[in-house]
């Protein structure tokens, strides 16, 4: 039979956490202030970055970035979620589920890129510390920050347009709590080999080499905070990097077990698990990691609540 390109259903049905029926009202509360964490840490770290001029430096450039695209992905996915633990509003649109997926697939993209010029921006000044503010200088960042933006944003058009064109006939109802890439596959009655395919093509292409990239300048990092004579400057930094670190494949691990495994292998259940991994704990993590664990933006925050008080 000759297989149609166009969709038959009018929406879908996400089913979030159907799992535990009695503790939608609980569940509501614990991801209502998880999201509300997320947006007070990411938003405290960009004010006091913006209004302290000792933090307009690339470094705290990037972690803006970073810090308004974790309050980005976490508004795109946890506001559904929370309606849904809160009315049951179970039903999404099509237009706006693939809305939903452009927006995911976009952000994420941008992470895996930003985290990568972080880890270049430090290699940069850890390594080469003299040619820093050479290198790294505004106009450096900006284009990169702009580059960053626009490849991400122009990479999964492809991926939505055909994901939006796939005949999803069996069923409409998606065993996630956000419209998400694996989930849609899973119900489409549509060959989905060139899909598959080319998410291994992108990840040859683009992931892998970002990660490697990634993993590179933190050998590098590693190898200068070794010929640090202090013992203790030595802790210090090797404390940061492994916090750094277990950020890092915290994300490329969910990620690609998330969208690179293929389909057959996938289980729904398992990809939830990995969705809530780097939709909650990475934003959350980021900026304590990131900022909060850092003196100068502890004494900036310090300052901030003193001319307050």
């Amino acid at each position: 039979m000759k297989e149609e390109n166009t969709t038959r259903v009018t929406e879908f049905i996400i089913l979030g956490f159907p799992e535990f029926p009695e503790l939608q009202i609980p569940l509501f509360l614990l991801f209502l202030l998880i999201y509300l964490t997320i947006l007070l840490g990411n938003l405290t770290i960009i004010t006091v970055t913006c209004l302290n001029p000792r933090l307009h430096t690339p470094m705290y450039f990037f972690l803006c970035n970073l810090s308004f695209l974790d309050i980005s992905y976490t508004s795109v996915t946890l506001p559904k979620l929370l309606d849904i633990f809160l009315r049951k509003s179970h039903g999404i649109s099509v237009y706006g589920c693939f809305t939903q997926l452009y927006s995911f697939l976009c952000l994420s993209c941008v992470e895996f890129v930003i985290i990568s010029v972080m880890a270049y921006d430090r290699y940069v000044a850890i390594c080469h510390p003299l040619r820093y503010t050479l290198i790294m200088n505004e106009r450096v960042c900006i284009l990169m920050a702009s580059g960053t933006w626009i490849f991400s944003f122009l990479e999964p058009v492809t991926h939505t347009f055909l994901v939006s064109h796939l005949s999803y006939c069996s069923s409409n109802i998606i065993n996630h709590f956000f419209c998400d890439f694996s989930g849609l596959l899973k119900l489409s009655c549509t060959n989905t080999f060139t899909l598959n395919c080319m998410t291994y093509v992108w990840s040859a292409i683009f992931g892998l080499p970002l990660c490697l990239s990634t993993v590179v300048s933190y050998i590098y990092i590693i190898s200068a905070i070794l010929r640090i004579r202090s013992v203790e400057g030595r802790r210090k930094a090797f404390s940061t990097c492994s916090s750094h670190l277990t950020v890092l494949i915290l994300f490329y691990g969910t990620m690609f077990c998330s969208y690179v495994r293929p389909t057959s292998m996938q289980s729904l259940d398992q990809n939830k698990l990995f969705a809530l991994l780097y939709n909650i704990l990475i934003p959350i993590f980021n900026p304590v990691i990131y900022s909060l664990k850092n003196r100068e933006v502890k004494g900036a925050l310090r300052k901030a609540f003193s001319r307050k008080l």
